[in-house]
């Protein structure tokens, strides 16, 4: 019964492609019936249920179990799950800690060495 409700408009929408430049040449009527079945194709598809899921499969699994937390990547899941080891900053990218001797005003500019 779906496949008979989807060529049923499928071929409506070729022939109301056709009928609507019955006068012109071979070439705009072939145009036309393209689509005509592009959109008859379309609707038939989604009143039919062709393409809708289907019982009995697999659950989709989460994105954690799809794709685990490798460690030291730059995407944004691995930045937020080492926040607290990178201190906000990506892996290998963190500014220099501030000598001892110069404390936190190491890259002021007025301060002279």
């Amino acid at each position: 019964m779906r496949k008979a409700v989807f060529l049923f408009l499928l071929l409506l929408g070729i022939g109301i492609g056709f009928l609507s430049v019955r006068d012109e040449e071979w070439g705009p009527r072939i145009v036309m019936m393209f689509v005509g079945a592009l959109f008859g194709g379309a609707i038939g598809g989604g009143l039919s249920g062709i393409g809708s899921r289907q019982r009995g499969r697999l659950p989709l699994r989460s994105e954690e179990e799809e794709n685990p937390i490798p460690g030291m990547g730059y995407s944004g899941r691995d930045l937020a799950a080492n926040y607290w080891r990178d201190k906000g900053h990506p892996p290998f990218m963190k500014p220099p800690e501030p000598d001892p001797t110069h404390g936190s005003r190491m890259f002021d500019p007025d301060k002279l060495q």
